[in-house]
C-alpha cells in the first residue's frame, strides 16, 4: 500500500464567494479557513474538509489581474482543478526531495517550512496536468490529524453528513499514459488500471483520462465520498449544480458522487 495520502485538492475560481455558496449548500459543509500568506501571490482563499480531506479554492484578489492563480484561469479557459496535495511521512520526505532532484525537477516554492512541517510545490512544466505538492505535517500517524494548510483547528468545521472524502482526482491530457507513468516516476508508485491510467495512493487514486470537455490538459474531475446521496443530489439540483446521474459541477469541475 502506498504511503502518500491525497490530503488536499485545490481550485481556482473567478469568484470566489460563489463557489463557497455552491459546496456549502451541495455538500452541507463548513469553511474551516482562510489562509492570510496567500495574499502575497494575489490570491484569496478558503478551505473546507471533506472528511479528513480539504477543499481549497483559490481566486485572484480583486484588482488582481497578473497572479498564478489568474494565469492558469486564463489557460484553463476558466474555472477548474488547480493543486494535488499529498502528504507523506516526515521519515519519507527528504527521500522524495532527493527524488525531485535527482530528476531534474523544478520547485515552484516550498510553503509552510516549520518545525511542524515542510512541503514542496513541484513545477508543471516538469510534472504537467496539475502543481503536485508534497508535504510532511506531524499527528501524520491519525487519520484526522493536523495539516498546516487548513489552520489551528480544523476539526471543528468537519461536517459528515453528506460528504465524507476524496476518493480520486482525474487529470484529462491528450496522452494519458505517458502523463501517468510521469507522476508514477516522481512519486515512486506504479501506474495500474489497465486502459485507464491510475496511481493507487493510501486512500484515493489519481487517474489519467483523454482530453474530453473541450478545454486543455488539467485536473477536471473529483470522485466524491458522500454518506447522503440523495441530499447531495436534491441539494445540487436546488442550486443549478446537477449535471447528471451521480455528476456534479462546481468550479468547472466534474465532480463525481460515489
Amino acid at each position: 500500500m502506498s504511503e502518500i495520502r491525497m490530503r488536499q485538492i485545490c481550485l481556482v475560481a473567478h469568484d470566489l464567494d460563489r463557489i463557497q455558496r455552491q459546496c456549502e449548500s451541495v455538500f452541507g459543509v463548513e469553511v474551516c479557513y482562510r489562509d492570510p500568506g496567500v495574499g502575497k501571490y494575489g490570491l484569496h482563499n478558503f478551505l473546507i474538509p471533506f472528511g479528513d480531506q480539504f477543499l481549497e479554492t483559490v481566486s485572484p484578489q480583486p484588482g488582481e489581474h497578473d497572479t498564478p492563480g489568474g494565469r492558469y484561469l486564463k489557460r484553463r479557459g476558466g474555472d477548474g482543478g488547480y493543486m494535488v496535495i499529498m502528504q507523506v511521512p516526515q521519515g519519507s520526505y527528504a527521500g522524495y526531495q532527493q527524488r525531485v532532484a535527482d530528476l531534474g525537477i523544478r520547485l515552484v516554492s516550498e510553503p509552510g517550512r516549520s518545525e511542524r512541517g515542510m512541503g514542496m510545490q513541484l513545477h508543471p512544466k516538469d510534472v504537467p496536468g496539475a502543481i503536485p505538492e508534497l508535504r510532511w505535517n506531524v499527528d501524520e500517524e491519525r487519520p484526522d490529524g493536523s495539516w498546516w494548510p487548513a489552520g489551528e483547528d480544523w476539526q471543528r468545521a468537519k461536517r459528515t453528513e453528506i460528504v465524507d472524502g476524496i476518493r480520486a482526482a482525474e487529470i484529462q491530457t491528450a496522452d494519458p499514459a505517458a502523463l501517468a507513468a510521469r507522476w508514477g516516476e516522481v512519486l515512486d508508485e506504479p501506474v495500474g488500471g489497465g486502459d485507464v491510467p491510475t496511481i493507487a495512493l493510501r486512500d484515493a487514486e489519481i487517474r489519467f483520462v483523454p482530453l474530453r470537455d473541450g478545454r486543455p490538459e488539467g485536473l477536471g474531475g473529483l470522485d466524491i465520498g458522500v454518506t447522503d446521496r440523495a441530499r447531495a443530489l436534491a441539494n445540487a439540483e436546488a442550486a443549478g449544480c446537477l449535471a447528471g446521474d451521480d455528476l456534479v459541477t462546481i468550479c468547472g469541475m466534474r465532480l463525481r458522487l460515489v
